[in-house]
């Protein structure tokens, strides 16, 4: 790993810590909630999920995927809402929506529009959308080890036990 790959990551973090501050402090009822402290925070209302929200949320890896410079990123399902996901990196927190894409992918969409985790075959990676980077790369769950394992003894023609 070349310390330029994890300058780079590490200042798409900072951006990423940095743009969601000036979000907060920018918004008007950020600041109100701010004052009237967490007790006070409505709680979030979503959507009921559409069939095709709940189809895509059985093909979601739930649980911690490693990513490179020493990242993780954890998928568990929203307590509240159904078909919905929290989606953590580092103490900040994305509720998402999954969606299979015309490709197969599946895009988990923040609700918020901030971020966008995507899962294919081989990993997933986390993207700023408001800014237009990767924050987090290369993120592979236990599962994505399994494809590839089966994906790598069928190429070779081993037939799997």
């Amino acid at each position: 790993m070349s310390f330029q790959r994890i300058a780079i990551g590490l200042v798409g973090a900072l951006a990423l810590a940095v743009s969601g501050a000036v979000m907060a402090q920018s918004s008007p009822s950020a600041k109100k909630n701010a004052k009237a402290g967490p007790a006070a925070a409505a709680p979030m209302q979503l959507a009921a999920a559409t069939p095709e929200q709940l189809e895509a949320a059985t093909r979601v890896y739930v649980g911690r995927s490693d990513c490179e410079f020493g990242q993780h990123v954890t998928v568990t399902p929203h307590p509240d809402h159904p078909g919905y996901f929290n989606v953590t990196l580092a103490g900040k927190t994305w509720v998402v929506r999954p969606l299979v894409s015309s490709t197969g992918a599946l895009r988990m969409e923040d609700v918020r529009g901030q971020a966008l985790y995507l899962q294919i075959a081989d990993k997933s990676m986390l993207m700023n959308t408001a800014l237009g980077y990767r924050v987090a790369d290369n993120c592979v769950h236990p599962r994505h080890r399994e494809a590839m394992a089966t994906h790598k003894r069928e190429s070779i023609g081993i037939a799997a036990n």
